[in-house]
């Protein structure tokens, strides 16, 4: 786990993968401040199950409508002063505002591997339909979500934890190995 590795985070490709995924979405008309976060979760959680390293290193924390870049409002920040992304707020039918990134300028693609775009592109299209909450209640079966509290760091091993039950044949072979270590 990155805990464990003592890596640090990449803030240049985290801001190019803002712009990069704002890019990608600037006509869903689902994208909001909460599916960006969940692309950039799914994004770099996959990218470490798949590869042993996350697109950005960055950190994730547990808030209730799921997981978001501990660091994501600094560096948001940070990039409207510079003028390179904004901020559109749309009104919702439910009343609601969603807040929408904009990139101003076009992403940098050299510091990304194309397996690294390819993963990102498949997350987005993976989330396509998906509004707000519907990105949020997939987020929340995520078992690093679940285990953690508000607030709380995701470990990025977790993506390798399932919190589906096990199958007959799995609670057996369970079973032979205690037996085996037992016997030992």
């Amino acid at each position: 786990m990155p805990e464990a590795r003592n890596w640090r985070e990449n803030e240049e490709k985290f801001r190019e993968l803002i712009l990069y995924i704002s890019q990608k979405c600037a006509t869903d008309p689902r994208f909001g401040a909460v599916k960006l976060n969940k692309i950039l979760f799914f994004s770099d959680f996959l990218s470490y199950a798949k590869t042993g390293d996350p697109i950005t290193f960055f950190e994730y924390q547990r808030l209730p409508n799921g997981p978001a870049p501990r660091r994501l409002i600094p560096v948001r920040s940070k990039m409207l002063e510079e003028r390179i992304l904004g901020i559109q707020e749309v009104r919702l039918r439910s009343g609601k505002t969603q807040k929408r990134t904009v990139n101003l300028r076009l992403p940098n693609l050299k510091i990304f591997t194309g397996e690294e775009i390819e993963l990102v592109d498949s997350v987005i299209e993976a989330l396509a339909d998906a509004d707000a909450e519907t990105a949020s209640e997939l987020s929340h079966q995520m078992v690093g979500w679940q285990i953690v509290a508000d607030g709380e760091t995701i470990p990025y091993g977790t993506i390798f934890l399932s919190n589906e039950p096990l199958t007959y044949a799995e609670v057996l072979r369970g079973r032979e190995l205690a037996g085996s270590l037992c016997a030992a």
